[in-house]
């Protein structure tokens, strides 16, 4: 098992190093200057050099890159263009709204698919399972800022059961917080948790077919036991790994929701740094959720040899 966890680290750790490099590249061949987007296009030259050298932007991009990624080891960031405050502050600040949300979404959509699944496996080629086949095409379908104004309407402007917009922060209380992000969350969940659904029918289906699944069967136990306790479990390994990529869809759908809801979190200011230009901002933020997606992708190959220990036997 250590030799296991020390390949895939070392793999995270390439994984990151190369990621870092391809964020600062892309953002370095941007056309454009940070410091005259900032002064205005009627500065003095004079005004945004000078702007320009207090930003490092004069620095060669070898050493503008090692300030950086050293600066992220020990939790410097730098100051932001356009708010003139630390980067890590907002970034932090943002995270307190953006973790939760995905948070909320991924366990709505698990909650959703796996139920869905298991059900519609278990009618197979029924009636069951073709009405909920054809309900998850149609939330594949359906885009999630559009299912987000649908859910404005119905429950904010018609039903006003839920505010169409606005976090009221954590210090109003985690019930209100957890309800104003429960629209969101759902707009998020309905098209992944229709994938998942679909994955997780499938591979139940595939598992079902075996021996074993029989054997339990002859021995008296319940299709419903034995599906929740011998099937799903055999059957996770497929999931889980789409599970990890759809966190990664998550993370980066937040950009677009957070704009509909007009919540204060990190895809948000990824969308106004955008706007701002400011890049030293944006180039973090985006160097964040890679890490997010690289450390998920970490966790689901480690949760593979758990799941199933012929992985971690294989690998090795």
């Amino acid at each position: 098992m250590s030799l296991f966890l020390l390949k895939r680290l070392l793999t995270l750790l390439a994984t990151l190093v190369g990621a870092s490099v391809v964020v600062f590249l892309v953002l370095e061949i941007l056309p454009g200057n940070a410091a005259q987007m900032l002064m205005g296009a009627d500065a003095a030259p004079e005004a945004v050099q000078a702007l320009a050298v207090k930003l490092g932007l004069n620095l060669p991009p070898m050493q503008r890159y090692w300030q950086w990624v050293s600066g992220m080891l020990v939790g410097e960031l730098g100051l932001s263009y356009a708010y003139s405050s630390p980067v890590l502050e907002l970034v932090l600040e943002r995270l307190a709204l953006t973790v939760p949300l995905a948070m909320m979404a991924m366990a709505l959509t698990t909650v959703l698919a796996l139920v869905v699944g298991v059900y519609a496996a278990s009618r197979h080629n029924r009636l069951g399972d073709v009405g909920l086949m054809g309900l998850t095409q149609i939330g594949i379908a359906v885009p999630n800022f559009w299912f987000a104004i649908l859910l404005i309407l119905l429950f904010s402007v018609h039903l006003q059961w839920f505010a169409a917009g606005g976090f009221p922060g954590w210090d109003e209380g985690v019930g209100e917080g957890l309800k104003a992000l429960l629209l969101p969350a759902l707009s998020l969940a309905v098209v992944q948790a229709a994938i998942l659904a679909r994955i997780t029918r499938s591979a139940v289906l595939e598992v079902l077919r075996e021996d074993f699944v029989r054997t339990a069967r002859a021995k008296g136990l319940s299709q419903r036991a034995t599906l929740w306790r011998h099937v799903l479990r055999n059957a996770m390994i497929p999931v889980v790994t789409v599970m990890g990529l759809q966190f990664a869809n998550l993370l980066a759908g937040t950009i677009v929701v957070e704009n509909v809801f007009y919540l204060p979190g990190l895809g948000r200011l990824i969308f106004q740094s955008i706007s701002n230009r400011d890049l030293i901002v944006v180039r973090n933020c985006v160097m964040l959720l890679a890490t997010m997606v690289i450390v998920v992708n970490f966790v689901v190959d480690v949760l593979y040899a758990v799941i199933d220990p012929r992985v971690k036997a294989s690998d090795i």
